[in-house]
């Protein structure tokens, strides 16, 4: 009995993996092991970098905070104290904001706190 081989479903997979690389350099977006290599790879860095997107984020916020606070005469760890110790429950993305698209919202939080 001959061997039965489901080509269509293989060159389906093929073809699928092969139209996620179109536009990567060389080998990388038409040879099939590299294609799929350089794929597998692309995935990897994906999970790693949603996670790293969350820290870069985070410490653009509290750049943004702290230049915002040197202005109204204090620091980013000084102002983050204070808006603890009054019981301000204000997360970084939302002061961040307010620094950068509303000073004045912001500068009556840090004049509350003061």
């Amino acid at each position: 009995m001959p061997r039965s081989v489901n080509h269509v479903a293989s060159r389906a997979k093929r073809k699928r993996i092969l139209k996620l690389t179109r536009g990567y350099y060389g080998a990388r977006k038409n040879v099939w092991t590299v294609a799929k290599n350089t794929w597998e790879k692309g995935l990897t860095y994906a999970f790693r970098d949603r996670r790293a997107k969350k820290r870069n984020f985070r410490g653009l916020w509290i750049q943004r905070i702290n230049a915002a606070a040197r202005l109204e005469g204090t620091s980013y760890s000084q102002l983050m104290g204070a808006l603890h110790k009054n019981g301000i429950e204000i997360n970084r993305k939302v002061l961040a904001d307010l620094a950068m698209n509303h000073p004045e919202a912001f500068k009556a939080i840090v004049n509350k706190v003061k």
